[in-house]
């Protein structure tokens, strides 16, 4: 989801910085602004009680974080962390929900983004009860391909390292490797440089 940041602006967002690791917000912390990323990558997550780290989702320059709280006034249920240098718009819960009335085109790609969130949820959901390593990554494929305009195949580099893609979608690294070099055999998608193209 974008809101254009003149907008932003306009009604009196501000910019914060973040270092890499640096908290975004935690799991508990209450709703009170609306984050857009200018530039950087963050990472939302949570710990178990033995400290193993599940990666919900990473976002880029352009989205989001965790807007879906706010139209719910629920404490955020995941931390967000940056994982490179952000710069982040920040603007108050009250003052978001109010620029959502001055712009009703923008409450409706709100309501278009975060049905794709849910919808990519329940993809995901249902792909984690499956033991097929395979079809766990070429779904997770699939989806970040979804937004783009061009759809041939090796078109999309794959904006995450085989880290990322074990964490988002319950594989241990070894085994994301392993089945990532099993699809370029298949020609499901071609490395090129150590990049993935899907």
């Amino acid at each position: 989801m974008v809101i254009k940041e003149e907008i932003l602006h306009s009604v009196g967002a501000s910019i914060k910085t973040y270092k890499p690791t640096e908290i975004i917000f935690s799991e508990g912390d209450p709703a009170n602004y609306y984050y857009q990323i200018i530039t950087g990558d963050v990472k939302l997550n949570n710990y178990n009680k033995d400290g193993k780290e599940s990666i919900q989702t990473l976002l880029e320059a352009g989205q989001s974080i965790g807007e879906s709280m706010l139209f719910i006034n629920k404490p955020y249920p995941m931390n967000a962390i940056a994982i490179t240098n952000c710069e982040i718009l920040r603007l108050p819960r009250h003052i978001f929900l109010d620029l959502l009335k001055l712009y009703p085109e923008i409450s409706r790609d709100i309501n278009t983004f975060l049905s794709q969130r849910i919808y990519y949820a329940l993809v995901m959901k249902q792909n984690l009860n499956t033991h097929n390593p395979v079809s766990k990554l070429k779904t997770l494929m699939d989806y970040l391909k979804s937004f783009q305009k061009e759809q041939a195949p090796y078109s999309f580099l794959v904006p995450l390292t085989r880290q990322q893609m074990a964490g988002l979608t319950g594989l241990c690294v070894e085994t994301a490797i392993r089945t990532i070099k099993v699809m370029e055999r298949n020609k499901i998608l071609k490395i090129k440089d150590r990049k993935i193209l899907y």
